[in-house]
């Protein structure tokens, strides 16, 4: 799967079971279903990607000072774009040098 083939899989019903535990947990940040995707982080927890994801979730939920602590845990400066921005650039991690 590539990152357009990803991004697209948002429409669908349901999440890849080929999906990695990133993958799924981006995959649902990317349809606004929070509490799925922060257990998936959460489960994860001190993972570099994983507490960038949980910073990006607590970011999505308002909660400024709770997405700087897990900014910091992942060794990331907080994300200066959109959300939608910071998804992406998380999920792309997943394809280098994929344009």
């Amino acid at each position: 799967m590539k990152y357009n083939e990803f991004a697209d899989s948002l429409t669908h019903h349901a999440a890849s079971d080929a999906l990695s535990p990133l993958l799924r947990a981006l995959w649902h940040a990317g349809r606004d279903e929070w509490r799925t995707a922060h257990d998936i982080a959460q489960a994860h927890e001190g993972t570099p990607h994983f507490d960038w994801l949980h910073a990006l979730l607590h970011r999505q939920k308002g909660d400024a000072s709770n997405a700087a602590y897990w900014y910091r845990r992942a060794g990331r400066p907080a994300f200066s774009g959109s959300i939608r921005a910071e998804w992406e650039a998380l999920a792309r991690t997943q394809w280098p040098g994929q344009a």
